[in-house]
């Protein structure tokens, strides 16, 4: 099913399809990781890009609830990034291509909001 996007606001970041898929930063072309399309209820990302680019994305849906902050930390299964509870993937954020982020991502299943920083 297909969701409408509420904000879609993405700075020197592009996406492979409209709110998930591939992550790349717009100035050098690097792949810097890939958000899950049925998973996240919403993605506040900023990252500094090993070129050098600073970039952002926040995307949210028309269907997004408010969610509640948890000071649980995100899994790692498989180099992606997954929810504590269910354990279902949301985003992978490739380490080796980028040099700083700060991520605020929400579980769309138990809307929990995970903070992530490097």
């Amino acid at each position: 099913m297909s969701r409408i996007l509420k904000n879609k606001e993405l700075v020197n970041t592009r996406l492979a399809t409209n709110y998930g898929g591939w992550m790349y930063c717009d100035k050098c072309n690097e792949n810097i990781g890939y958000l899950c399309y049925s998973t996240y209820d919403k993605l506040e990302l900023t990252y500094i890009c090993n070129c050098g680019s600073k970039g952002s994305a926040l995307l949210d849906f028309e269907d997004s609830k408010i969610g509640k902050n948890s000071d649980d930390e995100l899994v790692i299964i498989k180099n992606r990034f997954c929810c504590p509870k269910d354990k279902d993937p949301l985003i992978t954020l490739l380490d080796k291509k980028i040099a700083s982020y700060e991520m605020k991502i929400t579980c769309k299943s138990c809307e929990s909001i995970y903070k992530k920083m490097k």
